[in-house]
């Protein structure tokens, strides 16, 4: 076990062995955010399977297009009558983000098939956490340990909600898919205490809010990207003063 973690991610992840225990901040971050995105799994697959699908169809989708948001659109779309084809391109926009996110984060992907592997493991939580450490090992680290970590959390949760769903056909009185947000919320609370990022935070959920009524499920959340030129010009004005 201790050798384990004398490998560059076990430093860069800042675990250690102690009495046979491994313990780190980051590691208990990612394994909270993991665990709150099997959880929305579980609300996932228990809504396909209420709404018609086969049991596998949610679990297949989970490791092949793994993507919360494009597949709860997907499953909405189809359940409500919409033809697979508008579905699908809701999906995709929906998905644009991650053009972005690729120009945030190319040292971490890596080349040929890691590279592959690794495009097809981003997403919000990954590229946060890799964004969030300071040196290109940490950042190669958060974003590979986080994203296995939803490959595995994800598709299990939606097998695991598929069989919830066969039982519990009321699956939104459960309230599952309030626990990721919140997580993800406690997760950035200390970062709000920086005040343009503080504004440019509230101003982008009220954005979103605004629009919510109007907007399929995912936009809103593109839409409150608006806000970052708020921070970018609060802080290049504070870096001129």
């Amino acid at each position: 076990m201790r050798s384990i973690w004398r490998t560059p991610w076990g430093r860069a992840l800042g675990g250690r062995a102690r009495g046979g225990r491994l313990e780190g901040p980051l590691l208990r971050d990612i394994g909270l955010v993991c665990l709150a995105v099997g959880v929305v799994g579980l609300s996932y697959g228990a809504v396909a399977v209420t709404s018609g699908f086969a049991w596998w169809f949610p679990v297949l989708m989970g490791v092949l297009v793994l993507a919360a948001s494009s597949e709860f659109l997907f499953v909405g779309i189809i359940a409500s009558g919409g033809s697979p084809i508008a579905a699908l391109l809701a999906g995709l926009l929906v998905n644009a983000r991650h053009l972005p996110f690729g120009l945030a984060v190319p040292d971490v992907l890596g080349q040929g098939w890691r590279g592959a592997l690794g495009a097809h493991l981003m997403n919000d939580e990954t590229v946060v956490f890799a964004l969030a450490q300071d040196e290109p090992e940490r950042k190669r680290a958060a974003y590979w340990l986080c994203g296995l970590g939803i490959l595995i959390c994800w598709p299990v949760g939606a097998a695991l909600g598929a069989l919830l769903g066969s039982v519990v056909r009321d699956t939104g009185a459960l309230g599952l898919d309030a626990m990721f947000p919140a997580v993800i919320l406690a997760l950035i609370l200390p970062a709000l205490k920086d005040r343009p990022l503080r504004r440019t935070a509230l101003a982008g959920a009220a954005l979103a809010l605004t629009v919510t009524p109007f907007l399929p499920a995912g936009l809103p959340v593109l839409l409150a990207l608006a806000a970052l030129p708020l921070f970018a010009a609060k802080t290049k004005k504070e870096a001129m003063r």
